[in-house]
């Protein structure tokens, strides 16, 4: 057997593990640069720490009562918790830039039909997320807020503590933002094949008891959170089935669907 036949053997082998070697070099790129997005985001905001955190904070400041504050009960609250509302913040503002990042990543391996329903599916997850923190902010916050100032019992002055108020506030900015991804995973479902359309619009009743659930288990203990937050959703879920039904009009007419990769 001659160099060459013993090279031409070898090579099959070291193929898949330069490959995975490849694959998993481009991976570490993309997450330094996801990471790199975010710790941008994060110094440019470091000089208005204050000014980010009182913006946050002003749903409720605007709704307390007449002299009330809100309180800081450990003792480096008043320095870290701005830090914490501006990291907060920064991965907020940077979440095209690390999506971007995973599409790049995942991109090359994709056919062309499913390259174009990835990117207005992506582009679209991306503005759902922030048109469901921005509700949250400007209509969720406002009116949960001021039912709870006024349902505090006579001689209970409300004043909350900024840590807390920062934990609860990301818990309801992360609920809603993922709530609002509801018609993209419904398209998804679809356009993969896992469920059909008819069975979505069979399941309408069972959607609308799930959204109360989820609201239950994704916000405060209190009904009028969970009532703003389940009755967007179930209607965020027969938007996806009307946007499921578009898109998937194409892919039955257009057959093969899955062409050659690009």
């Amino acid at each position: 057997m001659g160099e060459n036949d013993f090279q031409h053997n070898e090579a099959p082998e070291e193929l898949p593990e330069a490959s995975l070697m490849s694959h998993l070099l481009e991976l570490r790129s993309r997450l330094l640069k996801a990471v790199g997005a975010i710790l941008v985001a994060f110094l440019c905001l470091l000089p208005f720490t204050q000014q980010v955190f009182h913006a946050v904070a002003r749903p409720l400041m605007a709704q307390l009562p007449k002299g009330s504050t809100m309180i800081a009960t450990q003792v480096a609250s008043p320095f870290i918790t701005p830090f914490k509302a501006a990291f907060y913040v920064a991965i907020m503002l940077a979440i095209p830039l690390v999506i971007y990042q995973v599409w790049a990543f995942v991109a090359p391996g994709l056919y062309r039909r499913e390259k174009r329903l990835a990117v207005p599916l992506l582009v679209s997850s991306v503005i759902l997320f922030y048109v469901g923190v921005a509700f949250a902010y400007w209509v969720v916050f406002p009116i949960m807020f001021g039912f709870f100032a006024t349902a505090a019992p006579s001689g209970v002055q409300m004043m909350t503590d900024i840590n807390s108020y920062m934990d609860f506030v990301l818990v309801l900015f992360v609920a809603f933002g993922l709530a609002f991804e509801v018609p993209v995973a419904t398209v998804l479902l679809v356009l993969t094949g896992m469920v059909r359309i008819e069975t979505l619009k069979g399941n309408r009743q069972y959607v609308f008891l799930g959204a109360f659930v989820v609201g239950m288990l994704l916000t405060p203990p209190d009904v009028l959170s969970q009532t703003l937050l389940a009755i967007p959703m179930y209607m965020l879920y027969e938007a996806g089935i009307v946007m499921a039904r578009i898109l998937s009009q194409p892919a039955t007419a257009d057959q093969p669907v899955r062409d050659k990769p690009a």
